[in-house]
């Protein structure tokens, strides 16, 4: 523990955890709709950082890594409460009980990374701010696939808007990028204590960060205009928002609106591709159903007629969707899964993909038999849950480049979006974002971003209200659609690049980036005893 010279170090030791609850509260803004001032999540973390450097006995630790979680994960995920608002059969408030417990479990994984970097580091500033970025990576990934995984708001994605600076993913991967990144604020929150040597030796290590950064860039980041033989696509957002999706009666007029923000205007060239969101019909696609089921949806009759009318929306071209495949035992209807379908201009399915990474209490009830007598439902409509696919898997498409999907929440996954023995030429990411207030959807997309960028991919976005986009393989959003707005993106696919560092190795690199500096600060705290 370091001594509190300063009246703000006097000030902290004495409210410590009123400062910690604050700290989150900065790092949570900068997740906020449309905020690009990086400057205030730093403030947060070196407040926090602060905090653990004047902090006695491991208790405090615990309370204050556990407090800067809770609040950074309580406003942080406030969208989470407003998907309530469109369950019926559950309580709006019920929301914001969700959210805040979620919340108290994921303020355990910043809890735990205070906890080692303070044992580690013991009033040894150097050591503390390298265990601390060292541990965070590794809880930040442990984050992402402990009790099936919750990765939302990674640190990486607060710089997705600043130009160069996110591209660092690209080499150790969104975590590992996340600790490096916390070496800044970490630098600030000890800088006033440091002796002349600490602050040389401080200064020689961020310039060489900066270096290695700078000699691995990609060389394409102001790259020419496409060829006019890239593929011509049309991602479409048809704002169909979550109060009125599920209406049977408004299936039709739902579908003419896709239907028509699918067509070129007069004289313009037909689509390769055209892209629809997440769920953006009620069909069932697949062919072999009980005539029962096809009664209930737009076209009704069969599935071959359902395809045929999506066939003639893009002559010549492909139509991709969001829909749902049914399960079907000798007991009935067993299950359904969330799926994206190919359908060719002779109106057969050319491929599809049942997202794997579902959405718990969202498109499953986990214990369902304990919970659902205590009144507890799913938030997405129906009584059957959905059934997980096999994972990550490309789609082949005569003439057109290979795609790999990820089904809306999917995307967020660092290192689980594509097939590494069969690499897709880019990635396809329908969602349905209706669900999630105004915080929601850009934190998604931001993340998606970071998914361009360790991939090397480009990323093709299609929602039912926004934010709709098409993303580079630098992670540059290069058309965008607004939450709200009917409309449909009119461009040229980009093409991938070669394969990244984290292409090639996935979070392998952000393991060993988390143990490399735990392993440094450990070896900075023995070289000052």
């Amino acid at each position: 523990m370091q001594s509190a010279n300063t009246a703000a170090d006097r000030l902290m030791a004495h409210r410590p955890f009123l400062l910690a609850a604050l700290a989150g509260i900065l790092v949570a803004w900068g997740f906020a709709p449309s905020f690009t001032f990086l400057v205030i999540p730093v403030i947060g973390f070196a407040l926090l950082i602060r905090l653990l450097m004047l902090a006695e006995g491991k208790r405090r630790v615990f309370v204050i890594g556990w407090l800067f979680g809770l609040t950074q994960f309580v406003l942080g995920l406030n969208w989470i409460a407003t998907a309530f608002t469109y369950q019926a059969e559950m309580p709006a408030w019920l929301g914001w009980i969700a959210v805040v417990l979620l919340s108290i479990y994921l303020a355990v994984y910043p809890a735990l990374a205070a906890l080692g970097a303070w044992w580690i580091g013991r009033g040894r500033p150097i050591a503390l701010v390298l265990a601390f970025a060292g541990l965070w990576t590794l809880t930040e990934w442990l984050r992402g696939w402990l009790f099936t995984g919750f990765p939302w708001n990674p640190v990486s994605s607060l710089t997705v808007d600043y130009g160069l600076l996110p591209h660092g993913a690209r080499f150790v991967g969104t975590y590992g990028f996340s600790g490096l990144l916390l070496i800044v604020p970490g630098a600030l929150a000890q800088i006033g204590s440091m002796s002349l040597r600490d602050r040389r030796f401080m200064a020689l290590g961020v310039v060489s960060l900066i270096m290695l950064i700078a000699a691995f860039l990609p060389k394409n980041l102001f790259s020419d205009p496409l060829p006019e033989s890239a593929p011509h696509i049309a991602i479409v957002q048809p704002n169909i928002g979550q109060d009125i999706a599920n209406d049977p009666r408004r299936y039709e007029e739902f579908f003419q609106r896709l239907a028509r923000l699918s067509q070129p205007a007069p004289g313009e060239a037909p689509f390769d591709m055209v892209f629809w969101p997440e769920g953006a019909i009620p069909d069932y696609l697949e062919s072999g159903y009980p005539r029962r089921y096809y009664m209930d949806t737009t076209y009704g009759a069969s599935a071959e007629l359902a395809r045929a009318r999506i066939a003639t929306i893009v002559p010549g071209g492909r139509l991709i969707t969001g829909a749902q495949d049914l399960e079907i035992g000798s007991s009935g209807l067993t299950g359904a899964r969330n799926v994206v379908t190919v359908i060719g201009p002779s109106g057969a399915i050319e491929g599809s993909y049942a997202k794997a990474h579902l959405v718990p209490y969202g498109e499953y009830l986990p214990m369902r038999s304990l919970l659902q007598p205590l009144g507890l439902s799913r938030l997405v409509a129906g009584s059957i849950d959905f059934d997980p696919g096999p994972g990550p898997r490309s789609i082949s498409l005569s003439g057109d480049p290979k795609m790999g999907v990820q089904i809306c929440y999917e995307i967020v996954f660092s290192g689980h979006v594509i097939d590494s023995r069969d690499r897709p030429a880019f990635l396809f990411n329908p969602s349905n974002d209706g669900w999630f207030g105004t915080w929601g959807p850009p934190q998604h997309l931001k993340q998606a971003r970071l998914r361009a960028i360790e991939e090397g991919l480009p990323l093709v976005r299609s929602t039912t209200t926004g934010i709709s986009a098409l993303v580079d393989a630098d992670g540059r959003v290069l058309a965008s659609l607004a939450t709200g707005k009917e409309a449909r993106i009119d461009a040229l696919l980009p093409p991938p690049l070669a394969p990244t560092w984290f292409a090639r190795f996935g979070n392998w690199l952000a393991i060993l980036c988390g143990v490399l500096l735990v392993a440094l600060g450990i070896a900075s705290a023995r070289a000052r005893r």
